[in-house]
């Protein structure tokens, strides 16, 4: 491995540094100059890491699709072609068509963009929940710490897949009662990384001046707790679109989720997942997709992660991959 060489000008002597730890004093001797904000720091330890780079260019690459992929055809996902079913893809349907002669590339842009929508919605709502209760309960103490924990560890122990399938079932599919339901049964685990983060954080010395200043406790939860969990509240939300997406696949893949006349990606797996094998084009296209959300927001939140951690490995040592 090629290393960097110094000169040392008192004894003449040339000594060698690896490329890590010519990052790390890179980064150290950023931290010291006043005009590099923490800001580019973080930026340029993320834009080290080759695949957090790439998951975000695929995740722009996929929203510019659901947002303007419906422009190169002729097709809305509701138009039926009775003339063309189940056909393969040709220069006419890009992705084929499916049993109902629906045009299966314009499903998929429709398809990407509920499932992106209720994906990023159901993560940014759940860490606001998470962020409020599981910071309320470490600074209050006592009697409100022991009472919201007791919810979260109870609805962490309840079924919550089987009651969101059969809320979202009873509410027909509807999209829009997807996103309050996930959040209402997806905030729990959040919410109680939160709390054992925020139970050093009340401890600080900024926390205790504004108490003596008479600051009232809402204030100095959103104002001096609540921001200071800022890169943790990052993270979660990247990988929270993960979990999401996971989640309104599997109910939707299952019946329960997003309902006819409407479509997501998993409505689109679940038609394809009969025909598999005769006509494969069906289920290869949203999965494919759904591979591509997955990988790039998990890539995307580990870089965060690392970027934002100066204690982890890939953060010190320039998160080469």
């Amino acid at each position: 491995m090629a290393t960097d060489t110094t000169t040392d000008t008192t004894t003449g002597t040339t000594t060698g540094t690896s490329p890590a730890a010519t990052d790390r004093a890179t980064d150290e001797a950023a931290k010291e100059t006043p005009h590099l904000g923490l800001g580019r720091l973080y930026l340029r330890r993320f834009l080290r890491n080759r695949l957090a780079v790439a998951g975000v260019v695929i995740f722009v690459l996929l929203v510019l699709f659901s947002l303007f992929g419906g422009l190169f055809t002729p097709y809305a996902y509701s138009d039926a072609d009775f003339a063309a079913l189940t056909r393969p893809p040709s220069a006419t349907h890009w992705f084929g068509t499916n049993q109902g002669g629906n045009d299966v590339y314009a499903s998929a842009v429709h398809g990407l963009q509920r499932s992106l929508a209720i994906a990023v919605s159901v993560s940014a709502l759940t860490i606001v929940v998470a962020a409020v209760i599981g910071s309320s309960a470490a600074y209050f103490g006592g009697r409100v710490e022991k009472a919201t924990l007791a919810v979260i560890h109870f609805l962490l122990v309840v079924p919550s897949f089987l009651i969101l399938a059969l809320v979202s079932h009873r509410l027909a599919g509807d999209w829009r009662v997807l996103i309050v339901v996930l959040t209402v049964f997806g905030w729990m685990s959040t919410a109680r990384v939160i709390w054992s983060v925020s139970t050093s954080l009340r401890e600080r010395d900024y926390v205790t001046a504004a108490e003596f200043m008479g600051v009232s406790a809402p204030r100095i939860i959103l104002r001096h707790i609540i921001p200071n969990l800022g890169s943790l509240l990052i993270v979660n939300l990247t990988l929270g679109v993960v979990a999401t997406v996971l989640s309104e696949t599997a109910l939707s893949f299952l019946g329960f989720g997003v309902q006819t006349p409407d479509v997501s990606l998993g409505t689109m797996l679940a038609d394809g997942a009969s025909t598999v094998t005769s006509a494969p084009w069906l289920f290869a296209f949203p999965a494919g997709l759904v591979v591509l959300l997955t990988l790039s927001m998990t890539f995307v939140g580990d870089g965060l992660r690392d970027a934002l951690d100066p204690t982890s490995v890939t953060g010190a040592a320039g998160g080469r991959r």
